[in-house]
């Protein structure tokens, strides 16, 4: 299977709407929806849900912490048992709009600060291992951290991630950031492609180190993200399926 694209989305709340969903859809082919805890409420999944199905996109779950004012991007101290308990309540609000939809729940990804926190703690990656098993998900995560070792120790499925909008430092780590900015399209794309053909990622330094992906991200919340998944989709047929 080649490359695909990702998107975090299904992220309004109420009447209160984030990203251009409508824009985005066509042009990714997996979903990763908000399922009640940073972003959504149960008209939006349902409306995301059945956006995605016009589309043939596949959907996944977009679990976070408990932090629906800090919009899931503020790290928690919470125990392995409460914070698996958390991940599959979530997976399990979105399942039921899928089941409703006929489709199948395709992938697990956590959402935020719960995405960091899990490539640092093993005990909030094992958490999350806890609920994917449950459904036998595979879990997308960054390559080279505790995603990869604890997910695929657990027997999980494992899919490898680079953050087409987001940053990287020095050492390589990922900056996760409160909010996110307008993205230049030509250095977005040119960047993805180093990572498909070279296997290199660049940092914030100008400097690049090793990275694996099998799946590239976009956030709905990224100003113009229809325009980013438009160019990568152009750019990245090469190593598309």
């Amino acid at each position: 299977m080649g490359v695909v694209i990702n998107c975090d989305m299904g992220e309004g709340y109420g009447l209160y709407r984030c990203g251009d969903d409508a824009g985005i859809m066509p042009h990714i082919d997996i979903g990763n929806v908000a399922c009640g805890f940073h972003a959504s409420d149960p008209a939006v999944m349902a409306q995301t849900v059945r956006l995605a199905k016009e589309h043939g996109v596949a959907v996944g779950a977009h679990p976070s912490f408990p932090d629906l004012q800090g919009f899931g991007r503020r790290d928690m101290a919470m125990g392995r048992e409460e914070l698996a308990a958390c991940v599959l309540y979530q997976i399990g609000a979105l399942k039921g709009f899928l089941d409703a939809a006929g489709l199948k729940l395709n992938h697990l990804k956590p959402h935020g600060a719960l995405y960091g926190a899990a490539m640092r703690r093993p005990e909030v990656a094992e958490a999350i291992a806890d609920a994917a098993v449950v459904y036998d998900l595979p879990v997308i995560g960054m390559a080279g951290t505790l995603h990869e070792e604890v997910y695929t120790a657990r027997g999980l499925g494992f899919m490898s991630e680079y953050y087409a909008d987001l940053d990287y430092d020095a050492e390589g780590r990922l900056i996760i950031t409160r909010t996110h900015d307008w993205r230049d399209p030509e250095e977005v794309t040119r960047r993805a492609v180093k990572v498909m053909g070279a296997k290199q990622a660049t940092t914030i330094a100008g400097t690049t180190f090793p990275m694996e992906a099998s799946t590239i991200c976009i956030h709905s919340d990224t100003p113009n993200a229809a325009e980013l998944a438009m160019a990568l989709k152009a750019a990245l047929k090469p190593w598309m399926a």
